[in-house]
């Protein structure tokens, strides 16, 4: 055993049991009962390693469990994804990915949703979190690393600076802070990884050599209604509604040129693309892992049409990296 193994768990193991006692009086919300444990998948679902983790090739994004959806104009989607996803239906959810062969899921740390996966770690899930804390990123990073304490307390397995967070960062011409941010993740022994909306995000990373260990990249082609138009691809993504990914051949361009596991998100251009499409493009043109929102009745349909679009991926234009 390597003396980075026996230094992660200790830290995990120490932090681990503090969170036993802390959990002990925690309200649970709309959960009513117990929930068994996931029973063993059904099917095996390709997987690959980040670190010493080994992560299905489909991670279940977070997005519908805090409700935060990307609706373009209709407003009401998100007070009926909330009227629907009770604590109860995420735990449904949850078990259901395990079911078919997800283990890990990935989103960003509002209180309630993570009590809830607390809640379903305790009655015995073992799905794997990959959380970006929301904290501000500055020069002191005392919230930040009081975020990423309570998350490892809390049984998360992997860290990574949130991509609102590494934009901003970049345009500041704050590239030290993702560093800062970056490093204090792996201090805790856990594999710290960086997400990006802007392609220059992983570009300056890897100019200057920061020890991310995964990317978390918006990937998606933009060959559907609501895609940018040509005359639209040099404006920032945050200011046409519909795109996430603005230069998609760029990205496949850089990527192929990074050694680390590179996780695709928004692959579907938050609904626009359908599963087969974009798990396709995403898979073929590179990526490692594809992070997609689903509810529950779209989980089985999607994982299906997920294995079948591995199998059937020869011809990559990135070796697999994880």
């Amino acid at each position: 055993m390597t003396a980075e193994m026996n230094r992660r768990s200790f830290i995990k193991g120490t932090l681990l049991s503090s969170a036993a006692l802390a959990l002990g009086g925690e309200s649970h919300g709309q959960v009513q009962s117990p929930s068994a444990p996931p029973p063993a998948p059904r099917d095996e679902l390709d997987k690959g390693k980040i670190g010493d983790l080994e992560i299905s090739r489909i991670i279940l994004g977070g997005n519908l469990l805090t409700c935060y959806t990307h609706s373009r104009d209709l407003n009401y989607v998100q007070s009926l994804v909330a009227h629907y996803n009770t604590d109860e239906k995420i735990m449904e959810t949850l078990a259901l990915a395990e079911k078919c062969g997800i283990n890990t899921l990935s989103m960003h740390n509002p209180p309630h949703p993570i009590s809830v996966l607390r809640r379903y770690r305790r009655q015995g899930g073992t799905i794997q979190w990959i959380i970006c804390p929301t904290a501000k990123v500055d020069e002191s990073m005392q919230e930040y690393t009081e975020q990423i304490r309570e998350l490892l307390e809390s049984g998360c397995e992997a860290i990574y600076l949130w991509g609102v967070h590494s934009d901003q960062l970049l345009a500041a011409g704050r590239i030290d802070l993702i560093a800062k941010a970056v490093e204090l993740a792996k201090r805790f022994g856990v594999p710290s990884g960086v997400g990006a909306h802007d392609l220059r995000v992983i570009i300056e990373c890897e100019k200057n050599q920061i020890p991310a260990d995964f990317y978390i990249k918006t990937f998606h082609h933009h060959n559907y209604p609501s895609g940018p138009k040509p005359d639209q691809v040099t404006t920032p993504y945050t200011e046409i509604p519909g795109y996430w990914c603005r230069d998609p051949q760029a990205t496949i361009e850089v990527m192929k040129q990074i050694s680390k596991p590179w996780i695709a998100f928004k692959v579907m251009a938050a609904g626009a693309i359908p599963p087969a499409d974009a798990f396709k493009y995403a898979f073929e043109n590179g990526a490692d892992h594809v992070l997609a929102g689903m509810f529950d009745f779209e989980i089985d349909e999607d994982v299906r049409i997920a294995r079948k679009t591995l199998a059937a991926v020869t011809d990559r234009r990135r070796p697999w990296r994880s």
